[in-house]
């Protein structure tokens, strides 16, 4: 390939938003060299490496708008600390059939089983699968959107809740809520229902969410629409960081 090629194909790359082309072409042109490759083949492996390239900036980009806490992955859970849950079921809504049938995931469990590892491990999967998601806390949405309303924005700040694909509500449970602030929680569930995944982790049993939202009825009305359609893992093991403490203390110990 002479350079005034090169420079035409990297300009018309670059028109095209085809970046890693336009970076890569020599390179490009040199492995079909060596493998003697022909012309589909050759179209083939760029755009291949394009389509790999604009992927994986888009999951990047996606963690970075997610507000996830950390980008653990189910590699990373220790399933051997919790023989109780069968991993074939945490597996099972890794392939995100749930996420591509608008449904709903709930993870249950006291603290520190590792709830919110697996709900992010979820999250994670699907954005690598080309899913939007978005993290929060059932305390800071409620903040916020309490915030909104009070400013008059309500109806934008619920999109914030509304869009994702995938929408992780982390730690039900933790602080009892007022009626007002069950009925934002109702507005944010109902709208999304059968329209996008809901992953959500729980300290409390469903039979306590009466006590949590403060209103047996709007409870019932949001477990309703809730679990019409979900998956719902126990997790009744012991604490992570109740382990990783005693390994601690084990560690100091030996040394002493």
């Amino acid at each position: 390939m002479s350079e005034l090629t090169g420079n035409r194909i990297r300009t018309t790359a670059g028109k095209l938003g085809l970046p890693h082309l336009a970076e890569t072409i020599t390179e490009f042109t040199r492995r079909a060299d060596e493998a003697k490759m022909g012309y589909l083949d050759f179209l083939d492996l760029v755009l291949s490496e394009e389509l790999a390239v604009r992927d994986d900036r888009r999951f990047r980009q996606g963690l970075r708008l997610s507000r996830l806490p950390h980008h653990k992955t189910l590699d990373e859970y220790d399933f051997s600390f919790q023989p109780d849950l069968d991993p074939r079921k945490v597996k099972d809504l890794a392939t995100l059939a749930f996420v591509e049938a608008k449904a709903n995931a709930a993870l249950l469990g006291p603290p520190a089983v590792g709830k919110t590892h697996i709900a992010v491990a979820l999250a994670v999967a699907a954005c690598r699968a080309g899913y939007s998601i978005y993290f929060t806390t059932l305390d800071d949405m409620v903040r916020n959107l309490k915030t909104a309303e009070a400013a008059g924005r309500l109806v934008n700040k619920l999109g914030t809740y509304l869009r994702p694909s995938v929408l992780v509500v982390d730690e039900v449970g933790y602080q009892p809520l007022e009626r007002a602030e069950a009925n934002l929680v109702f507005q944010v569930i109902s709208k999304r229902y059968e329209k996008g995944s809901i992953i959500l982790t729980s300290n409390k049993t469903f039979s306590e969410w009466g006590q949590v939202f403060g209103d047996e009825v709007l409870a019932t009305a949001i477990l309703d629409r809730l679990l019409h359609h979900c998956e719902v893992v126990s997790i009744n093991g012991n604490s992570y960081r109740l382990k990783n403490r005693l390994q601690a203390i084990e560690r100091d110990t030996d040394v002493a």
